[in-house]
């Protein structure tokens, strides 16, 4: 068990909370962690990137010349790769660049990224964050209290959260997911990662 203090929306210090160490103190694998964040790289990929084949140009039918006494090489079609115009020799087509990764390596991708963060100190639990309204400056009083406003944060909250997505949504360095969305390309992008305490238990549910 890892002992953390929870602050509230004013940053204060209002309780301690006991982690579990099989999440927050568990071994770190880097690759895991690499093999991980190109997994999602790489579905996220449009794919859609297409080239025409010899079979797909324009033209072709007629041999451009007969075959022997014109001093030229031979040529079949006007439609060959060597030709300007000519179709695309082993040229991308449509694809999924998606691959398959184990949820036990997944899951210990994720583990690894918030151990990582807890032990630089990346890491804050506050108790909950209650806006009146979803507007940009009242999320940004929170935000200074806890000593954020020069850093990139990553909010995890028990479930999605309407009023601070809305509230952050025009702050190009926050970002607020609900725990299901909590992913290990997401943590390793943002400087600083802050857990509404409801998620915790979350946490440990998605993570067995």
């Amino acid at each position: 068990m890892v002992s953390v203090n929870v602050f509230n929306q004013g940053g204060d210090i209002v309780d301690t909370i006991e982690l579990d160490g099989s999440v927050f103190n568990a071994e770190i694998h880097e690759d895991l962690v690499q093999r991980v964040v190109t997994w999602q790289l790489a579905k996220r990929r449009a794919g859609t990137a297409s080239t025409r084949t010899r079979g797909e140009v324009r033209g072709g039918g007629k041999k451009p010349w007969r075959q022997k006494g014109t001093g030229r090489a031979r040529a079949g079609t006007n439609r060959s790769p060597i030709w300007s115009g000519g179709g695309t020799t082993f040229g991308p087509k449509p694809r999924s660049y998606a691959f398959a990764v184990p949820k036990k390596v997944r899951k210990a991708a994720l583990r690894s990224v918030l151990t990582a963060r807890l032990q630089e100190d990346s890491l804050k639990i506050v108790d909950k964050i209650q806006l009146q309204e979803p507007k940009t400056r009242l999320f940004l009083e929170p935000l200074n209290a806890l000593g954020l406003k020069e850093h990139k944060v990553l909010f995890v909250t028990p479930d999605m959260d309407e009023t601070l997505r809305r509230s952050s949504r025009n702050l190009p360095h926050v970002l607020v997911l609900p725990v299901h969305g909590l992913n290990v390309y997401d943590i390793l992008r943002f400087d600083k990662l802050v857990l509404l305490q409801d998620t915790v238990p979350k946490l440990y549910e998605r993570l067995g």
